[in-house]
């Protein structure tokens, strides 16, 4: 509880720092383009949950294969569908980036 208490009141201290902030008005003209950075940033996470994902699943179907090898027709088409849906997201995630870019 005491960890709990800890990570709110920093959580709080750091949102009433950081408030005025984004009160304050542009100094000058920016040439830092967010949306490109913020675009990097989401393809390099959405690409790092596609791993993990895809590592898991090819480490469980492996493990089904060893245990029951007759079932290597469903267990190969489940993998196989499964990983075409855990790679959908990179490709979401790289269409939407193109999208607004």
């Amino acid at each position: 509880m005491k960890r709990f208490s800890t990570i709110a009141l920093l959580t709080m201290a750091t949102l009433l720092i950081a408030a005025p902030l984004f009160a304050q008005e542009g100094g000058g003209h920016s040439t830092t383009q967010w949306n490109v950075i913020t675009a990097g940033f989401a393809m390099a996470i959405a690409s790092s949950v596609c791993a993990l994902a895809q590592g898991k699943a090819i480490s469980a179907a492996c493990e089904g294969l060893a245990r029951n090898p007759g079932a290597a027709a469903a267990i190969r088409f489940a993998l196989l569908l499964g990983l075409v849906l855990i790679e959908s997201l990179a490709l979401y995630t790289l269409l939407i980036i193109f999208l607004k870019t």
